[in-house]
């Protein structure tokens, strides 16, 4: 198996649970500090990285001073439009601290379709070529379906990138340490899983199978996002995203959150 300080081209996906305060759900700015500074780290040590993010909505909310978010479709794209100027500019300020320049990509599963996808494809590559750090959001101003199924597809978005791109890596930062052989939140004697090799019932089940509330909490959009990775033969790592620096761990070939790949090397 390669070593992950070899993986060349990395796909990292950040869910709204990183970026914000979990009880206030205003911008964590500590955290994502953090973030960017060990995604620079990573950067300048020669990996290529490509951010998909979360957030928008959330920091829509906080610019327009809104409590609770709203239930409406329209009201969360208004959200939407103002916060993803927000966190553009956010990820822009941090990120030239470290004199590395961000591009915007905005995409829809209509661009995504095979007709389309060459045309990502080839933005990617060039940005890539010149040095850039593309982030990657679902246009959530347009492209309603997330919103109306709440269904967290950031995660299956970021493993299409993660194809489209020919990534080495994808590495998925969630609100827990990794896939956990049952709800840690209530068996204190939950252990995680460090490598998943298939996809079978067993794992789907762990996931988000009958009773488990800790599936409907996102963990089966991560389980489908890996589907869609193992298709391409890419290697996916679920990892707790409120410790950015355990990046550094993972690519200095430490054993981080849970492996999902296919080798059995």
């Amino acid at each position: 198996m390669r070593k992950m300080s070899d993986r060349k081209r990395i796909v990292v996906k950040v869910g709204t649970s990183t970026l914000t305060h979990h009880k206030t759900g205003r911008l964590n700015i500590r955290r994502v500090e953090q973030l960017v500074k060990t995604l620079a780290d990573v950067y300048n040590a020669g990996h290529e990285v490509i951010l998909v993010s979360s957030g928008a909505i959330g920091l829509g909310m906080g610019k327009l001073g809104l409590i609770e978010k709203p239930k409406d479709t329209p009201g969360k794209q208004a959200c939407a439009a103002v916060g993803q100027c927000e966190l553009m500019n956010l990820y822009d300020n941090l990120f030239s601290n470290y004199s590395i320049t961000v591009a915007q990509m905005l995409l829809t599963k209509y661009i995504l379709l095979e007709d389309r996808r060459k045309n990502v494809e080839n933005a990617l590559e060039r940005l890539l070529a010149v040095g850039a750090v593309p982030i990657v959001n679902e246009n959530d101003t347009v492209a309603i379906d997330e919103l109306e199924l709440e269904m967290g597809e950031n995660d299956s978005l970021a493993a299409v990138v993660a194809t489209i791109a020919k990534a080495d890596l994808l590495v998925i930062m969630s609100d827990i340490d990794g896939l956990y052989d049952r709800d840690p939140h209530k068996s204190g004697d939950a252990k995680m899983i460090p490598v998943v090799h298939e996809i079978d019932d067993m794992i789907r089940n762990l996931a988000g199978g009958a009773g488990s509330k800790f599936g409907t909490g996102g963990m089966k959009t991560k389980i489908h996002a890996v589907e869609i990775a193992y298709e391409a033969g890419i290697d996916v790592v679920l990892m707790n995203g409120r410790k950015p620096k355990r990046l550094y761990d993972l690519f200095e070939d430490k054993a981080v959150g849970t492996l999902f790949t296919l080798s059995k090397e």
